[in-house]
């Protein structure tokens, strides 16, 4: 069995949208046919572990059936959070260990802010995918601009924490084994603005500096959250499966979906099916 490929969802910015964009990977690799694995290192929140559960909840209870990814234990979250660095490390990588056995894709979902356990999943990527939304207030995690010009100064504290874990992973598996960074900018408004304009200039000359690709995200859609309580995204949609009334958005939802998966070089065809939506 040829070794999985590891997604890191990762944004040191709290509010970006990480666990929203993770469940909307996994489930697409689900339903692409993929065995995936998940570690949430979120110990407090486990937005992505709460999604799963959730979905088992729910496809229970409505006599369903949905591919589930597998989730190696690491124990009470909360009483990990208050562990030693030492203690949350062996636990990951037993986790790690485990999901790698069984794995085409393992998905580590990282908190906001930088942790050992943030450190050590960067290090292990094969791929970093970082949300932001479509503000400086995010974009200063990524790169400083000056304050009276607006033009980029320096790489900031993220991409400095993406350089250490690409130095990092040359050092132990060599510099063919090199790390794909992609940004997406998450939670877009639909309208567009000048800001957004000043924010996409900063994004690709911070992209040719730091080297990552700029990729599509999702918008700020309610489907993407109305969707969560029951553990499901617009990937599992089906005429079998809609918790909620089926419109046109939930269509070109499918679509922003389907648009990411590519960006990623993952599988997004089973997206195309078709989803009857009311007019």
């Amino acid at each position: 069995m040829a070794d999985p490929v590891v997604i890191v969802v990762g944004n040191e910015k709290g509010g970006a949208g990480k666990s929203t964009l993770a469940i909307h990977i996994v489930t697409g690799l689900l339903h692409a046919g993929k065995r995936v694995a998940i570690i949430d290192l979120d110990l407090r929140q486990r937005s992505m572990s709460r999604f799963f559960a959730n979905r088992a909840a729910w496809t229970s209870a409505n006599g369903q059936t949905l591919p589930m990814p597998v989730e190696p234990d690491m124990g009470d979250g909360k009483e990990l959070a208050r562990a030693a660095e030492a203690e949350q490390l062996a636990r990951f990588e037993v986790a790690f260990a485990e999901a790698r056995a069984i794995a085409d894709f393992i998905l580590i979902d990282t908190p906001g802010g930088d942790t050992v356990l943030s450190r050590a999943a960067h290090g292990l990527a094969d791929q970093i995918v970082t949300p932001m939304n479509d503000s400086f207030v995010d974009f200063d995690l990524l790169g400083q601009v000056d304050p009276v010009t607006l033009e980029l100064q320096k790489p900031s504290i993220y991409s400095e924490s993406v350089w250490e874990a690409r130095k990092h992973r040359a050092i132990t598996q060599g510099r063919n084994a090199a790390i794909d960074w992609i940004v997406v900018v998450n939670r877009m408004a639909v309208a567009a603005a000048r800001n957004r304009q000043r924010l996409e200039e900063r994004m690709e000359k911070l992209a040719r500096r730091v080297g990552f690709r700029i990729g599509p995200g999702l918008r700020d859609r309610v489907i993407y959250r109305e969707l969560f309580p029951f553990g499901l995204t617009v990937a599992d949609l089906s005429n079998e499966v809609r918790p909620v009334a089926v419109s046109l958005a939930h269509v070109a939802a499918r679509q922003e979906l389907r648009s990411l998966m590519l960006a990623l070089g993952l599988d997004g065809g089973q997206l195309d099916a078709p989803l009857d939506a009311a007019a």
